[in-house]
């Protein structure tokens, strides 16, 4: 067995990697503190040596007598360590300067960083101090920043060797302790457990390494070695039992005929698929008895993860399975499952030393009243016979106009999924107004498709289509896309204005939707309250609970929550318990019910009460008319929205009408 990188490798860079981190640190600490000493000692010595010619020198400046005081300055230059000496007098005018030697440049970095070159100045005073006595001038002493410059490469190249040379005894003291202790342990478990053959991979049993019998290598061995104990029995029980034991758990078809008189005498709606499987048809001259049992197995074992928990799979017959699927009351929907369950049984699978591609022919026949038990299953039985008949891997319904229906709904999707991969829809926008100052405070997004003609519309039955389709999640999770990208390039611009984004109870309930949408909030970063959410009442929602769970953490995370179409379908006047239960944050007042005013006025009126007293803020959809307008105001509906004010636009029209004028 090879590895691309060795463990002890990675382990040795890792801690050199430490080591050279930490020595970066003491280094740097300790120079500037050698550095700061070194500075103070120089320092400290000028001072002497400046006391030591304070009280000449004061007398010669005090007679004006130059030659002496640069012979007393000159007594200085035997110290070493000192570069200039300065005479200036009170008013900073320099009387005498003395150069003791010549100034080498030095890095600038390392001047500012160390504060060099080191100076001193002391006063010089008469020798008969009066009460308040004020200097005559200032010995001013510099220190050689050579020589300190010396004495810092000097400092840094003796810590550097230092560190490194006692890094590198550590990494290696480190490295060889962990590699005896731990590496090389494990590379012979890994050797020892790569070499085995398939023979006695079965029983093997590895052996504790020395001084590992009490820690976790130990306990990796024990662990290994007890697995491997447990399988051993568990592949000698599974040895003994034979397939057809296995599968006998399934329901024969006495027991599937059964089943089906209990589904007709209740009259539920459904669907028969049998699976005719050719490949263990033809297996029978070619794989060995233990081969075919577990070819068997595998494709019961395939059938049974694409299926639905209430949905029931039995053998018929050695080559043949049948199914009822449950709740499975559209053609589409059933011809969806077979495809599903054709697409797990053509995968390849090895059996041994065999590689197989199963194949299988499918028929279904759906139930939708008015047959027996064995009418129907005699119906499915010949839809199976018929698939094979076309060739392999073939899907036939027994009623041609159903697999017609299921052909022509799954070309309805392929259709829509094309649609959306070339761009045939976008997202419109109709504003949202005061009605009072006629501002437009918000909008809302809606769906339009590209027709062949080149027009925008939303054709007739569009969303029925989406959900039949099952597409409703797809489609819908796009358009929230792009109102989120839409939003997000208005906030780049300083644009403060809400989305309203219409939801459907099915994409609502999806299970995905809530960490959907918090994904994209996060991604593009949507500000709080910038994206409102329109649940459609006008379909049922078969788990309000489920919806309040999906909706309340949407609430937490900013997003305003709207009962669009009010009081027209499931949270309607006979479901207020509901409605008090979801995070709702405004209602909509439905075109249906604002077509009548100002006349007929009684059910918006209720409406209206009905928001003000539960505190939501209340939107008017399809105002067409001044009248409406009026009567809305009057009753203190502020917010609307209709072809009175603005048809739905493009984002480039919509941006041109009102955001331009805003930025502006």
């Amino acid at each position: 067995m090879r590895v691309s990188r060795s463990l002890t490798i990675k382990q040795m860079a890792m801690v050199s990697a430490v080591s050279v981190l930490f020595i970066f640190i003491f280094i740097v600490v300790q120079l500037f503190h050698f550095v700061q000493q070194s500075r103070y000692d120089t320092a400290s010595q000028m001072e002497k040596i400046a006391h030591s010619v304070r009280i000449p020198l004061s007398a010669a400046i005090l007679k004006a007598d130059i030659p002496q005081a640069e012979s007393i300055l000159n007594q200085i230059q035997p110290s070493g360590i000192i570069s200039r000496a300065d005479v200036v007098l009170p008013n900073q005018f320099q009387a005498l300067r003395q150069s003791f030697a010549p100034e080498r440049p030095i890095p600038m970095w390392i001047a500012r960083l160390f504060e060099l070159p080191v100076q001193i100045s002391l006063p010089l005073y008469s020798l008969e101090r009066p009460a308040n006595p004020q200097p005559l001038a200032y010995l001013v002493l510099q220190a050689d920043s050579w020589r300190m410059y010396k004495f810092i490469i000097s400092t840094i190249s003796t810590l550097l060797t230092t560190y490194l040379l006692l890094a590198l005894i550590l990494s290696v003291a480190i490295s060889w302790s962990i590699n005896r202790l731990i590496v090389h342990p494990i590379r012979n478990i890994a050797r020892e457990i790569d070499n085995l053959s398939p023979h006695d991979a079965a029983s093997h049993q590895l052996k504790l390494p020395a001084l590992h019998h009490d820690d976790e290598i130990g306990m990796l061995v024990r662990s290994y070695n007890r697995n491997q104990q447990m399988t051993l029995r568990l592949h000698d029980e599974m040895s003994a039992m034979s397939t057809r034991h296995v599968v006998s758990e399934l329901p024969n078809k006495a027991l599937l005929l059964a089943l089906l008189e209990q589904l007709t005498a209740d009259d539920k709606k459904s669907a028969l698929i049998v699976i005719a499987s050719e490949t263990l048809q033809d297996a029978a001259g070619v794989l060995n008895e233990e081969q075919r049992e577990m070819l068997l197995l595998t494709l019961v074992e395939k059938i049974k993860s694409v299926l639905p928990p209430n949905m029931v799979l039995a053998q018929l017959s050695g080559n043949d399975f049948g199914i009822i699927a449950h709740g499975v009351q559209d053609a589409w929907a059933a011809m969806a499952l077979a495809k599903q369950i054709l697409a797990v049984l053509n995968e390849k699978l090895p059996i041994q030393s065999i590689s197989l591609k199963p194949t299988a022919s499918i028929g279904i026949a759906m139930y939708l009243g008015g047959l027996t038990a064995e009418q129907l299953y005699r119906r499915a039985v010949s839809a199976a016979f018929s698939a094979r008949r076309h060739g392999k891997n073939q899907i036939q319904f027994f009623d041609p106009e159903q697999m017609e229906i299921a052909q022509r709904h799954l070309t309805q999707e392929h259709d829509l999924l094309t649609a959306l991969d070339n761009q045939q829809f976008a997202i419109w926008l109709q504003p949202q107004v005061n009605m009072r100052t006629r501002e437009v405070v918000s909008a809302e997004v809606l769906l339009r498709m590209q027709q062949p003609d080149g027009s925008w519309a939303l054709p007739e039955g569009l969303i029925a289509r989406i959900e039949d389709c099952g597409l409703m999640f797809t489609i819908g999770n796009w358009v929230l896309e792009e109102s989120c990208r839409v939003l997000a390039g208005w906030q780049s611009q300083g644009i403060t204005m809400p989305l309203c984004v219409n939801i459907s109870a099915h994409q609502l309930l999806h299970e995905e939707m809530g960490s959907s949408l918090l994904e994209l909030l996060v991604r593009y970063r949507i500000q709080p309250g910038m994206l409102i959410l329109e649940v459609t009442e006008s379909h049922r929602i078969d788990d309000p609970k489920k919806a309040i769970s999906v909706l309340r953490p949407l609430r937490k995370a900013g997003v305003r929550i709207a009962l669009d179409d009010f009081g027209m379908g499931y949270a309607s006047l006979r479901h207020l318990h509901h409605l008090k239960a979801l995070p709702v944050d405004v209602l909509k007042l439905d075109k249906s019910f604002v077509d009548g005013l100002p006349d007929d006025n009684a059910m918006a009126g209720v409406i209206i009460g009905m928001a003000k007293t539960l505190g939501l803020k209340l939107v008017a959809e399809g105002i067409e008319n001044q009248a409406q307008c009026d009567w809305l105001l009057s009753e203190g509906v502020t917010l609307a929205q209709g072809y009175l004010f603005s048809r739905a636009l493009t984002l480039k029209e919509f941006d041109a009408r009102y955001l331009s004028t805003t930025q502006q």
